[in-house]
């Protein structure tokens, strides 16, 4: 599994531990580390509909917080459940970007078992680093 959930962590927040073995397919994971927070089932996710994602941060470790966030955002403003299925990341003139290519559907309660009301990415313990084997980051999600 590219992701493994943190029991130490306080009870008000989910934390988890994403890998990789480079940055896009880190981004995945983590994404996926995150909408599996909201729902137990994300293979039940059909790709009705699709969104293109695109940021840009001067930090790389922010611009992983600004996809999870934009996940969130979505799900709490169009109740939309997106999967990533493409992610592309470049740096230009010291500033990262991403472009990701998401699909989902909208919350269905009958089909998707929702797990826990995910409010935002915290910054605490927030980290994106190099490992010798690709990439890992270190996730605290407010629920």
């Amino acid at each position: 599994m590219p992701y493994r959930y943190l029991e130490e962590i306080g009870t008000a927040d989910i934390a988890f531990e994403a890998t990789g073995r480079d940055l896009p397919e880190l981004f995945s994971d983590a994404a996926d580390a995150t909408t599996n927070v909201m729902i137990d089932n994300i293979e039940a996710i059909q790709p009705r509909e699709t969104r293109q994602i695109e940021l840009s941060n001067d930090k790389l470790d922010m611009l992983l917080f600004d996809l999870l966030q934009e996940l969130i955002f979505l799900k709490d403003a169009e109740r939309l459940l997106l999967r990533i299925r493409e992610v592309q990341i470049a740096e230009r003139d010291e500033i990262h970007f991403v472009k990701a290519t998401a699909d989902g559907e909208p919350l269905d309660a009958e089909r998707h078992h929702q797990r826990a009301d995910v409010k935002a990415v915290t910054l605490h313990d927030f980290s994106v680093e190099p490992t010798e084997g690709g990439w890992k980051a270190r996730v605290l999600l407010d629920i």
